[in-house]
Formats: structure tokens, sequence, C-alpha cells
């Protein structure tokens, strides 16, 4: 049996869904395997897309329950689009190898109770719970994760890969005219991750 071609996953995050772009690359020129929107809010639990913001206003005690079970709903949901991307992957002869996750620029959350008398907190806290999702998913299925900031994620890639980086962003760029749509500043970024994860990651 022939060994499968390496690839990973990229995520970007959004309230309830992430931009998913799973690549491979071979002898320097990367190909887009696996490109998606994946839903990570129970549509069952009302606010589940902005579970802080539902939150908002309520005793922190009765908060922490709603927000767990947002959680948990999350991770759930997470979990299985990783496993039919992992299932793809597999119909197409490649081995996710690691992770990309774009992750935001912001400080550590103070206690719930302080990001629930803060709406720019609550924003960010939003934000990092489908990230935290997102992540645990990576973990159970054991693929090594790279975080990164939005913010660093080009000249990240383009010190890993070798490549200027105005160079990478016309490469990335050009893959969208084969592509077709969507290919929007989100599987942009989610690619740039993926391609980081695997030069993070090259065996």
């Amino acid at each position: 049996m022939s060994r499968r071609e390496p690839a990973a996953i990229g995520l970007r995050a959004h309230s309830g869904w992430a931009a998913l772009v799973a690549v491979t690359v071979r002898a320097g020129t990367i190909e887009v395997a696996v490109r998606r929107r994946i839903e990570i809010a129970d549509p069952a639990i009302p606010g589940s897309k902005q579970p802080y913001h539902e939150a908002e206003g309520l005793p922190v005690e009765k908060a922490a329950r709603l927000l767990d079970r947002c959680e948990r709903g999350a991770v759930r949901l997470a979990r299985e689009a990783f496993g039919e991307v992992l299932d793809e992957l597999a119909i197409q002869g490649r081995q996710p190898r690691a992770c990309g996750l774009l992750m935001a620029s912001g400080r550590p959350l103070p206690a719930l109770g302080a990001i629930l008398a803060s709406h720019a907190l609550i924003h960010t806290a939003d934000g990092e719970h489908f990230r935290a999702a997102l992540s645990r998913a990576s973990e159970h299925f054991r693929l090594p994760l790279v975080r990164v900031r939005e913010k660093e994620v080009l000249d990240r890639a383009s010190a890993a890969l070798g490549l200027e980086a105005a160079a990478l962003e016309r490469r990335i760029q050009e893959m969208g005219h084969g592509l077709g749509p969507p290919w929007t500043k989100d599987q942009k970024l989610a690619t740039l991750a993926a391609w980081l994860a695997i030069a993070s990651n090259p065996s």
C-alpha cells in the first residue's frame, strides 16, 4: 500500500461556525483538498451562536451552567465536523499531520463575573469559546495544534516556508482562480494557517 500524502487543516472561527480548509503539499506545491464551513453552535440551545451575549445579565452560577451546556454542544459538533473531514481526507488517500488555528490578539480573559460585566469582553469571550471547541476537537483526534495570531500568520508562514510575504500572498490569491468561490479572507487565512501547520510538522 502506498504512503498517504501528508495534509493539514486550517481554521478561522466565527460566532457559531468556522471556515475550514485542508491542504496537501508536494514538492513545494500546495493543493486544497477540502474546503467547507462547519457549524459549531448547537441549534437546540437558544443563544448558542453568541453564548456570552446570551449569558449577559444572568447570575454568575446560572450563566456558568448555560455556558457549560453551550461548550459541550460546540465541542461535540466540532468533533463531528473534524471526523467527517478526516474521513474525506482518508478517502482521498491523505493523512492529516496537524491543525492550524487562527487566534485573536487579546489578552487572557478574567473570571466569568468580570467578563459578563464588560460588553467588550463578552465579544472576546464568544470568540474564544468557539476557538476552544475547535482546539479540543483537534486534540481529540491527536492532531498537533499550531495556534497563531491572525495578524501574525502571514509573517510566520513566510518565515516557515522561506517565501517572501508578498509572493506568498500572491500564491494564495492565485489558488482561488482555479477553485472558484468561496475564496474570501476566511479561506485564504485558513489556508495560510494549514500551510504553516504542515510546515511546522513535516513528519
